[in-house]
């Protein structure tokens, strides 16, 4: 029946039976690749979708005696089409350009940043929390030297007020502690040239710096912070303003207090600060 229905077909039953091969093997791969999928999968939705490929190949070496090669995983999230959740552009940066009477200040900073004496250098930016179809923005002050977020303030309006209030509660943590060379450096957005900030940022002490327009890597440690905080923070869920403030607060204090940075000796940013301090 094989070779009359080859004749048929015009096809030579070497051929045949070289197709039906391929197609066995075919299934049993796609058939393995599912059951890598789901195991994947498992991880990927453990993380709640905030991990990569490279993430899921570190997973499974602690899982798997043999982890699946990170080609495969990158080829297996192309296939069933789950990706990690990426950050978004930061909006804040397409605010309308600054007037005239705005000005910047150079880069005094100039990406300085290992710094070991605390309160010298202190950086500061603006990003946005989107919930339940409203936006919040997020300004913060951090320490370069300790890591520490030294103040912040969670605003609905990204009107001058957020800074102002930034700018009162970092000099309430630093209460008259203040470096005699301290900085505080920022991008060139429109709340930062503002010459009312600046007067207050002289009247506090605190000489001001700028990054070069257009390069986030002037203040990449800041943004690192806002990417971590994305990462770790289900802010998403937050039902309403009070609730998303208590996660930032709650945040805050476990980045400030309890997360533990390699980079820091392996210690909380506060420990740092006692490190460094009586170092």
């Amino acid at each position: 029946m094989t070779r009359y229905l080859c004749e048929l077909t015009d096809v030579s039953r070497s051929g045949y039976y070289a197709w039906l091969q391929n197609s066995e093997r075919q299934a049993i791969r796609e058939e393995q690749d599912y059951e890598d999928y789901l195991l994947l999968r498992s991880i990927y939705d453990a993380f709640k979708g905030k991990i990569g490929y490279r993430g899921l190949y570190m997973t499974l070496v602690e899982l798997l005696v043999t982890p699946m090669n990170h080609k495969k995983i990158l080829r297996l999230m192309r296939k069933f089409n789950f990706f990690a959740k990426v950050r978004r552009a930061n909006p804040y940066r397409n605010i309308a350009k600054a007037t005239q009477v705005h000005r910047m200040v150079p880069n005094h900073l100039n990406r300085a940043f290992k710094q070991d004496e605390p309160g010298k250098v202190f950086l500061t930016d603006i990003t946005y929390l989107k919930y339940r179809g409203q936006t919040a923005y997020l300004s913060c002050v951090k320490d370069v030297a300790t890591r520490e977020i030294i103040a912040y303030e969670l605003s609905t309006s990204l009107k001058m007020s957020i800074v102002y209030r930034t700018l009162e509660k970092l000099e309430e943590a630093l209460d008259g502690n203040l470096h005699p060379e301290a900085i505080i450096h920022s991008d060139q957005g429109f709340h930062y040239t503002h010459p009312e900030y600046q007067v207050r940022v002289k009247k506090i002490g605190l000489n001001q710096s700028m990054s070069r327009r257009g390069n986030c890597l002037d203040n990449a440690p800041m943004e690192s912070f806002f990417g971590h905080f994305k990462d770790e923070v289900d802010y998403q869920e937050a039902q309403n303003l009070l609730e998303l403030k208590k996660m930032v607060d709650e945040y805050m204090e476990h980045y400030n207090s309890t997360r533990k940075q390699w980079s820091l000796k392996k210690m909380t940013p506060e420990q740092f600060r006692s490190h460094l301090i009586a170092a």
